[in-house]
């Protein structure tokens, strides 16, 4: 039994679609899976259960990610071909069974509207398998046991208009680790993808090296894997917020220049903290275009985004222990 997922190019989207691919694998333990996505997004699904292949679709001319896809695929038989893409190709490959995602609510969550694809009845939560080397990197990189916090910290984005000031990032943190801080005497990971190394280097240079855990371009699981054993995530809406989320981390999205109701970070205990202005005010500036060199991040202090931090650990405080009694300060 085949079951062929295509899902998105770019990494966040490609994680909000991972709770139907997780869906699928429990639903059907005897199936062997084959995923078809962007390069960016491959080793997300390195660990899946029962993976068979995986897909790169690397974009170029005249469609060539969409026909190398079908060269791949069209001479076998596929007992479900899934499609988040919402492209033909499911309709085009011998399948028994094909599920094409068409948008039904422009202001609904991403992972609501995916939903719909498989029929469910509730959203399906994203999902990150991981693999025993994934844990171990983990040990290595944290240590087996530690009783100090870690904040994990994502200050790059994929569009400067959404990357929140460097200099706020390295003072929220020196707030959030000071002895009277919400997580006192935390590590500070910081994470970022390929090539945003110099975006990230304000932030780098003001944590003192002996608390700094240097994420920047590590593979996407093993990110996971130490995200998975962090305190809280902040960052700029991304890929790497979602895979935070995932994780199950406590996770403040910080959103300007994009819509927090459609890419709000999904997870046990999320959060979105945005700026002063609305998206509809700031798509309306001349800056907000499909490449601006600048932020438009600027409407969000560094107060409110320790205010929503420490709240969100308060929340996640309480869920964790439903007995504890909420003090007031």
């Amino acid at each position: 039994m085949r079951i062929l997922f295509i899902t998105a190019n770019r990494l966040g989207d490609a994680i909000l679609s991972t709770g139907l691919l997780h869906h699928l694998v429990q639903q059907y333990p005897e199936a062997r899976f084959t995923v078809a996505c962007g390069p960016v997004a491959a080793s997300l699904f390195d660990a899946v259960p029962r993976l068979e292949a995986l897909i790169k679709m690397r974009k170029g001319s005249w469609l060539a990610h969409w026909r190398s896809l079908l060269g791949a695929t069209i001479t076998k038989r596929w007992f479900m071909v899934v499609d988040v893409r919402g492209s033909a190709t499911a309709y085009v490959l011998r399948a028994n069974r094909r599920h094409v995602y068409r948008r039904r609510d422009g202001n609904a969550h991403r992972v609501e509207d995916l939903r719909h694809t498989l029929g469910l009845e509730a959203p399906a939560t994203p999902h990150i398998w991981l693999g025993p080397e994934h844990h171990a990197l983990a040990d290595r990189v944290l240590g087996a046991v530690s009783d100090r916090p870690l904040l994990m910290l994502g200050p790059t984005a994929n569009w400067d208009a959404k990357v929140w000031p460097a200099d706020r990032f390295a003072a929220l943190a020196k707030v959030l680790t000071a002895p009277d801080g919400a997580l006192p005497n935390a590590r500070i990971a910081v994470v970022g993808g390929p090539g945003e190394r110099d975006v990230a280097a304000p932030v780098l240079d003001s944590i003192p090296v002996q608390n700094l855990v240097d994420l920047m371009e590590a593979p996407v699981l093993d990110t996971a894997a130490i995200a998975a054993r962090a305190s809280l995530y902040i960052g700029n809406d991304s890929g790497l917020m979602h895979l935070a989320a995932a994780t199950g981390v406590p996770t403040l999205g910080l959103f300007g220049p994009t819509r927090d109701e459609n890419y709000a970070p999904w997870g046990r205990c999320s959060a979105v903290v945005r700026t002063q202005q609305a998206f509809d005010e700031l798509r309306s500036d001349p800056n907000y275009r499909p490449s601006p060199d600048s932020s438009l991040m600027d409407g969000l202090g560094v107060d409110a985004v320790v205010e929503a931090a420490t709240a969100l650990l308060e929340r996640d405080r309480l869920n964790r222990d439903p007995g504890a009694v909420q003090t007031q300060p």
